[in-house]
């Protein structure tokens, strides 16, 4: 057996270790680097990268890496990001477009998250449907515990069931299923670039129409706006 020295490193240049962090970064898809990630996949070790810099918060900003957050990220965090994502395609959003500029965070982080991209999707579907609200009651069917009495004995108004504004998954809901387009005269900016579409009830709230899914569509700000009170016969 033959006893070799091992080279020492720290005479290694600056840019040479930040090219080498560049290059294990896109090596692995992603757009941070973590020391066990760099340990794993670099040429030179985390400690020298650290007394070198000062850091490893350092040495990732002067690399140009975002800094890792990946314990301190949400799974919500991560899901807006494609709920965004989603929304500024029109379009369920693919693996290759998962990066940045349109995404703050790269596919591979959401494989380490969920195993893989596509799992990652139906987890997301899981949760934008998870505050989906309770929907209309059948047609002629009846609430008893939906008014309450008057003074008088009368009926009063009926309790509303859900509150008056969409959420934002709600929102998302509606959108991608009415395909990005006003559903009464088509538009969308999808192709037509400037089109604001809004998400409004079908039987106005002001009308005892509730937030429910089966009760909103998307409009254009154009045909919401000149609708007023009006609802579909």
């Amino acid at each position: 057996m033959r006893f070799e020295l091992e080279q020492s490193n720290r005479g290694v240049a600056d840019e040479d270790l930040l090219a080498d962090m560049r290059r294990s970064a896109r090596d692995l898809g992603a757009d941070s680097l973590t020391v066990a990630q760099y340990e794993a996949v670099g040429r030179y070790s985390p400690s020298t990268v650290q007394k070198k810099m000062g850091s490893w918060t350092i040495a990732l900003k002067r690399a140009g890496l975002q800094l890792n957050r990946q314990v301190g990220i949400t799974d919500e965090e991560l899901f807006e990001n494609i709920k965004a994502l989603w929304l500024d395609l029109g379009r369920q959003p693919r693996y290759g477009e998962v990066k940045r500029p349109g995404s703050r965070y790269s596919a591979k982080r959401y494989e380490t998250r969920f195993g893989s991209w596509s799992e990652a999707l139906c987890q997301f579907v899981e949760w934008v449907n998870s505050d989906d609200p309770p929907q209309s009651s059948p047609p002629g069917g009846t609430d008893v515990a939906a008014s309450d009495t008057t003074p008088s004995g009368l009926p009063g108004p009926p309790k509303r069931r859900t509150r008056r504004e969409p959420s934002d998954r709600q929102r998302f809901r509606i959108l991608v299923r009415d395909g990005f387009r006003c559903r009464s005269c088509g538009a969308s900016p999808l192709v037509q670039p400037g089109v604001e579409l809004h998400v409004d009830h079908v039987l106005p709230w002001s009308k005892g129409g509730e937030t429910t899914d089966d009760n909103l569509e998307t409009k254009c700000r154009k045909c919401n706006l000149g609708k007023g009170a009006a609802f579909h016969a």
